[in-house]
Formats: structure tokens, sequence, C-alpha cells
């Protein structure tokens, strides 16, 4: 499985930590950045990472900052993904069960490394239920008809 990785200078260190976390488990990473704890912007590296997880060069996402919102907010911009915030490991358990997320995005200031972890154990472990789940995944992308009216 291959793994998309973004993170701003906040989520810099975290990212960090996790990359020989996840590669031990045998993943294979792309690193969309950034690649210092200089300060820079979340969206330059936000975009490039949910267009790899849209276009299937990577199956899955996990992306940070500082709060995990600004990043949540980027990643889902973009139609074919389904970014979910989690500082718990039931929040991550639900958001892949009951919500099919494809990016994983942590706050970098709120949780420990050791909680991290875990958070990404959980999610990467996790498995979508589908059934009655699946009929609110495809109701999440907004679709306009040229007229402006939401189909």
């Amino acid at each position: 499985m291959r793994i998309a990785l973004a993170s701003d200078h906040a989520g810099f260190e975290l990212k960090e930590y996790l990359k020989p976390f996840l590669e031990e488990k045998g993943y294979e990473l792309l690193d969309f950045g950034t690649n210092s704890a200089a300060s820079c912007d979340y969206p330059d590296y936000a975009h490039p990472a949910a267009l790899a997880v849209e276009d299937g060069r990577c199956d899955l996402g996990i992306a940070m900052c500082g709060s995990g919102n600004g990043i949540s907010m980027t990643l889902n911009k973009h139609q074919g993904i389904r970014a979910a915030l989690c500082w718990l490991p039931e929040l991550a358990d639900l958001a892949k069960k009951h919500n099919n997320a494809n990016v994983l995005v942590l706050p970098a200031r709120f949780i420990s490394k050791a909680e991290a972890e875990k958070i990404v154990e959980t999610f990467l472990s996790a498995s979508f239920e589908g059934g009655r789940h699946q009929n609110r995944i495809d109701k999440i992308p907004l679709n306009i008809s040229v007229e402006g009216e939401i189909l």
C-alpha cells in the first residue's frame, strides 16, 4: 500500500517521526513535504497529496498541521477526498468504517507521538463497512448543473 504524506511546519516533526514507523510496517511512502520546520503554507503540500490519492498514485493519505484544521479543510476541497481529523483511535476507526475516509489528518500540536502511532495503526487496520454508509458517501461529492442547480 502506498501512502501520501503531507504536513506544514507545525506537522513536520510528527511526519518525520511517523515515516520510519510506517516503513517498518511495509508501507510505501510518497512524501509531498514540507521538508523542514521553516514556516510554510499547508495548501502547498495538501493539494499535491490530495491529487495523488484522487488519481490512484497513492491508496491513502496521512496529513498533519498544528491543529489539523487547515490542512483538513484544504484536502476536503477535492471532490475525491474524504479527510478526517482524528485525535483519538476511536475517531480514526469510525472515520474509516463509516465514512470511508481516505486521508487521516492529525493535529500535531495536540497529540503525542505515541497517540499518533495508535491513531495511524487504527486507521490503517480499519475497513469500510459499506452498506447503509455507502449511500451517505455517494452524497458527499458536490454535483452542480450548468444552471447552478445541485444535482
